[in-house]
């Protein structure tokens, strides 16, 4: 099977875009990972630091591998996310976690294009889908697929920041494309838009103040400092991605698994607050969503209500407050405090009476002394 041949199959297969490069050569990409790793941006995430030797390089994964063959899935929202932040009352999910799980469409697409390959060539493969210790989107750089952009996303010429990316390693020597070049220019339009301040300098990002990062990966009480920035997003942060120029060129996706199921486009706040375990995962059955579980989920929807400004959801942050899991009973504390704050001091003396858990007595005591 011809390169060419390849790159066609996987546009038949449904994929947006599909390059090639190598695999085997020299890349800065192990280094700038190692660097990420060792000045602590990566986290609560150990397992980037546990997998690291093997991350740095496709051929740590795979000795054998010569080649790399990437491909891109468009997920271009029909509306620009951004407006959403504005309707209070309601959660942001992100775009990318509106529907169905990426992982399953990509992988059952990208297998399919494997078998076809190693049926046709006898050669050895393996495909990848964004859950092993391989870095994509260096790969996509290098297979011109688009380039890293300031905020450490795929930016693409023809797609935006909208790209999901699955890679095949293959044995094989295929005839490599040329690599893309960084277009940023001198725009900062990413870096300037973040809530957090989560880059510390361009190309370089700390996931430790990552919105995405603290409402999927962190666990237990958001530090106090990034509360409010987070404003009613509930599950990640479309910000440094839907404000790249690039979008204007950007398609609409026309994968319906990516149209936006109606209950995630802005659902209620007072709604998600309300679910237990087995709402929580009848509503983000087959979603990204779930993997977080109800409890961080909730606990994100409770800092959302607090920066809601809406009297009309204290009911729903009191209910929270005797909520079995402590991280959702601190941020409702914050919550409250933020709504109602006279509210929330008379409620505190019984509350501090009765609570054993170290990080809600400490909510209420930060309640107490005045500290925002």
């Amino acid at each position: 099977m011809s390169p060419d041949s390849l790159k066609s199959l996987a546009l038949e297969l449904g994929f947006s875009t599909a390059r090639i490069c190598r695999a085997d050569e020299a890349w800065p990409a192990g280094e700038r990972l190692a660097e990420f790793i060792a000045d602590g941006h990566h986290g609560s995430m150990v397992w980037m630091e546990d997998t690291l030797e093997r991350r740095q390089h496709p051929t740590a994964m795979w000795p054998d591998a010569k080649s790399a063959v990437v491909v891109g899935l468009n997920y271009g929202p029909e509306q620009d996310p951004l407006p959403l932040l504005e309707r209070r009352s309601e959660g942001v999910v992100s775009v990318y976690a509106q529907n169905a799980d990426y992982h399953d469409l990509l992988k059952k697409r990208l297998k399919h294009l494997a078998r076809a390959f190693a049926e046709k060539t006898g050669q050895p493969v393996k495909v990848f889908v964004d859950t092993a210790p391989l870095m994509e989107k260096p790969l996509a750089e290098k297979a011109g697929v688009g380039w890293q952009g300031k905020h450490t996303n795929l930016v693409s010429r023809e797609f935006g920041s909208w790209l999901f990316l699955g890679v095949m390693l293959t044995a094989a020597e295929l005839e490599p494309d040329a690599p893309e070049r960084d277009t940023c220019g001198s725009c900062r339009a990413c870096l300037d838009i973040c809530p957090t301040d989560a880059f510390p300098q361009p190309y370089r990002l700390d996931a430790r103040r990552c919105i995405s990062y603290l409402t999927i990966e962190h666990k237990g009480v958001i530090p106090v400092e990034f509360r409010a920035p987070m404003g009613n997003r509930i599950y990640g942060c479309d910000d440094c991605l839907a404000v790249c120029p690039w979008n204007k060129f950007a398609q609409t996706s026309n994968e319906m698994a990516f149209h936006p199921r109606p209950e995630l486009k802005g659902p209620l706040l007072a709604e998600l607050a309300a679910l237990d375990d087995a709402g929580f995962r009848q509503v983000f059955t087959a979603s990204p969503v779930k993997r977080i579980g109800r409890d961080r989920f909730v606990r994100n929807v409770m800092i959302a209500i607090g920066n809601s400004g809406d009297a009309g959801l204290i009911p729903s942050v009191e209910a929270a407050l005797g909520d079995a899991a402590p991280a959702v009973r601190a941020m409702a504390v914050w919550a409250l405090a933020r709504l109602d704050d006279e509210r929330a001091r008379a409620a505190s003396a019984a509350a501090l009476d009765a609570e054993t858990d170290a990080d809600v007595r400490a909510e209420w005591r930060r309640l107490l002394s005045g500290a925002e």
